[in-house]
């Protein structure tokens, strides 16, 4: 297959872009601000123009979207930009997938949810607390109204192998553990599920196989990935401080959400893998220690 992947800079892009090459596919990965260095397609996905041109062009029997502003945070002070880029380019390319015929793979968050109900199944009504969450699930309704055959992957945090820790909200936790200078709130109320992009690479590959090579029909609509170990960001602490042999008293549990965060996360967004196992797809992931504990002692 031949397959486009946005956002190949970042850390999802690059697993997903690396696992497609690894079993023999043609990959073609686009970036912005990274472009060059990383040796991929400089493209303003936001330039409708431009990326109907490219994507004419290219021909791709698979569009794996990863790019989006992910962080909450920035997303809560620029509405404008996130919605741009989380709602108005994925319409733009499910529109021309759907016209060129081409697989369109859109990823999504567990934010979409409230967190009061867990395990979400992907028919669950979704209920964002913050506008990261509102802005993918806006990404989301557009990709149904344009191309229902388009596939949704909700995730939930991920975490890999970084080209810098603040690439992943889990990664960068090492920095912070490492530095003693401060007194640090460390979250211990909102419980995560963390998922290596290496293993929603595999699942990504696996639906595209399917989808494109086997003409399943059935790998079409919404899905959800998820690893299954729960963690809050301080038990996360609290094992990289016995892994790396460090002391975290620097860090003081927070064990009730203050309202000055900037954006609201859910307590537990956990996101059920029921319908991938539905339709035949592997669920495995990594287990989080065991991962963590070979990355370290080879770092």
């Amino acid at each position: 297959m031949k397959v486009i992947i946005t956002g190949a800079s970042g850390l999802l892009g690059r697993a997903v872009a690396q696992k497609f090459k690894k079993d023999g596919h043609e990959v073609v990965g686009t970036a912005l601000s990274r472009a060059d260095k990383a040796g991929l397609v400089k493209l303003d996905l936001t330039d409708s123009q431009a990326v109907e041109t490219f994507i004419k062009n290219q021909k791709p029997d698979v569009v794996v979207h990863c790019a989006a502003e992910r962080r909450p945070d920035v997303a809560e002070k620029d509405h404008e930009g996130t919605l741009k880029l989380n709602v108005e380019v994925p319409r733009s390319l499910a529109t021309l997938c759907k016209a060129e015929n081409v697989m369109l793979v859109y990823i999504s968050t567990d934010y979409v949810f409230d967190g009061t109900n867990p395990p979400y199944q992907v028919n669950d009504q979704p209920n964002p607390l913050n506008f990261y969450g509102k802005s993918k699930l806006g990404g989301e309704e557009a990709l149904r109204q344009v191309d229902p055959q388009a596939v949704i992957l909700r995730v939930p945090v991920l975490y890999g192998k970084t080209e810098y820790n603040g690439e992943s909200a889990i990664n960068i936790l090492l920095d912070v553990i490492k530095n003693h200078d401060k007194q640090v709130d460390m979250d211990n109320v909102g419980l995560r599920y963390p998922t290596h992009v290496e293993d929603i690479a595999r699942v990504i590959e696996d639906m595209a196989v399917r989808r494109v090579e086997q003409k399943d029909t059935h790998i079409s609509g919404t899905f959800h990935f998820s690893g299954e170990e729960m963690y809050t960001k301080y038990t996360m602490c609290e094992f990289f401080g016995k892994l790396l042999n460090l002391p975290i008293d620097h860090l003081r549990q927070q064990n009730e959400i203050p309202s000055s965060a900037a954006a609201s996360r859910p307590k537990d967004a956990h996101l059920s893998n029921d319908r991938l196992k539905q339709v035949g797809i592997d669920t495995y992931h990594v287990p989080f220690e065991q991962w963590w504990t070979t990355y370290l002692s080879s770092a």
